[in-house]
């Protein structure tokens, strides 16, 4: 997308980062994806609500955070952080 349009997508820079991540860098991950390094915590708690044990223990909880509206707010969050990021 940088290459055909000179902005950057919210994804430009991850690859970098987690490999920043791998070597515990966290400053420099943070420099390459910001967005990246803040949706890790909400990544492994989708990983651990997958497993059986939580899906089923705590259902309001896993519909609240990775339900329908919970995917508006993230979609909203990748728009916004694309306009910020390239302003």
């Amino acid at each position: 997308m940088k290459y055909l349009s000179g902005y950057s997508c919210p994804g430009c820079g991850s690859q970098r980062a987690i490999h920043e991540l791998l070597h515990l860098n966290f400053k420099e991950a943070f420099a390459y994806n910001p967005l990246l390094v803040a949706s890790i915590p909400y990544i492994t708690l989708g990983i651990a609500f997958s497993t059986e044990s939580l899906k089923t223990r705590y259902p309001k909880t896993r519909k609240f955070l990775y339900g329908q509206n919970a995917l508006y707010v993230i979609m909203a969050i990748l728009v916004l952080f694309f306009i910020f990021r390239n302003i």
